[in-house]
């Protein structure tokens, strides 16, 4: 993960939006937050969302983040533990990132961190109550990577009995901190897909028709992308309660067309400074064919890196603000589309159903 080059652009123009920009999100964040104060709770026919700080109503959610990451530990499943991190330098090294992106005009981030690769749901809680953006944390295992991060028991158990397991996490909490789930955050390799990774999808589907969790599947393909869909389908699970993860890494626009035709949502994210030409592309070609309103975007960014000196290399949260919006607006997308993008998207996507 890189950060901004400041090569790729001139000095003068960034210095120029910092000045013309501070004032205006600092006044339309004072405007937010303000409302977000005064606004009652949503109504009884207003979803509510579980964010680490307790339930917000969906219409509360404001600009969201789809897929951003906190910490990450990649060590596999079998060594994979807090002790390997100190949670208050983790917490000093990332709060200044999550200041700067509540400035930036941000209400909620989506961490998909999932467990056995570092997820915290109590250093989110912390963060989240710091910073003044709602954040969201996840059930479910990650089955990409050729299972490095697949705990023991995904292997012998049944799909049922891991839904057990991720629907008493929405019952009961995270890690024991009474933290609930938002949404799954599941993983799969290339198809066809494993027979783990079919059990994941299953898992899935019973835990999605117990809890109405939406289901985020890091895909690489868009082969495993459908065949994930089909899984679903046959399971009786509306595809809308599916996101495609990383969506962008599949260079054939038509399984973006088709996953969304079918109902599901088809995330790009990965925005960097490097992607911004081919990510408006993406949300090009989308709009082109009628299909704006099932994409999501993101960044996939951060992120603190246990086992690294000092987190290793932290990539902000900051290029779809500063860099993509400006270019899909000269793009000739309006401002109903980036709010289609980044408020009502996000809140349709993670509604429970």
């Amino acid at each position: 993960m890189r950060r901004l080059d400041p090569a790729g652009r001139s000095l003068v123009t960034r210095r120029e939006w910092l000045a013309c920009s501070a004032a205006l999100l600092g006044a339309a964040c004072a405007r937010r937050d303000a409302g977000r104060a005064a606004a009652p709770r949503g109504g009884p026919d207003v979803p509510a969302i579980d964010t680490v700080t307790g339930a917000l109503p969906a219409d509360r959610l404001g600009v969201t983040l789809m897929h951003e990451h906190v910490l990450v530990d990649f060590i596999g499943a079998d060594r994979v533990s807090p002790t390997r991190y100190d949670a208050d330098n983790v917490f000093t090294a990332v709060l200044p990132h999550l200041r700067q992106l509540r400035a930036l005009g941000c209400d909620t981030l989506v961490e998909c961190t999932p467990a056995y690769l570092g997820r915290d749901p109590g250093l989110l809680k912390r963060l989240s109550e710091a910073s003044g953006i709602a954040m969201l944390s996840n059930t479910g295992y990650y089955g990409a990577a050729k299972d490095k991060h697949l705990p023991a028991h995904a292997f012998t158990e049944t799909a049922g009995q891991l839904a057990a397991r991720w629907i008493r996490e929405w019952e009961r909490g995270l890690d024991g901190t009474g933290i609930k789930p938002a949404f799954m955050k599941i993983g799969v390799d290339e198809a066809p897909l494993s027979e783990v990774d079919a059990k994941l999808v299953r898992a899935a589907a019973l835990t999605h028709r117990e809890t109405g969790l939406p289901i985020a599947s890091h895909t690489s393909t868009g082969a495993a992308a459908l065949e994930e869909l089909d899984l679903l389908d046959r399971a009786g699970v509306p595809l809308s309660a599916f996101i495609w993860v990383h969506a962008q890494s599949e260079r054939d626009h038509t399984f973006h067309a088709r996953a969304a035709k079918r109902g599901a949502w088809v995330e790009f994210d990965g925005i960097s400074s490097t992607s911004v030409a081919r990510h408006v592309d993406l949300v090009r070609q989308m709009q082109n064919a009628g299909l704006l309103a099932h994409v999501l975007v993101s960044h996939d960014a951060g992120w603190y890196r246990v086992g690294e000196p000092g987190g290793g290399e932290f990539r902000p949260y900051d290029t779809l603000f500063t860099t993509f919006l400006p270019a899909l607006r000269s793009a000739g997308f309006g401002e109903a589309d980036v709010r289609q993008l980044l408020v009502t998207n996000p809140r349709r996507a993670l509604a429970k159903s």
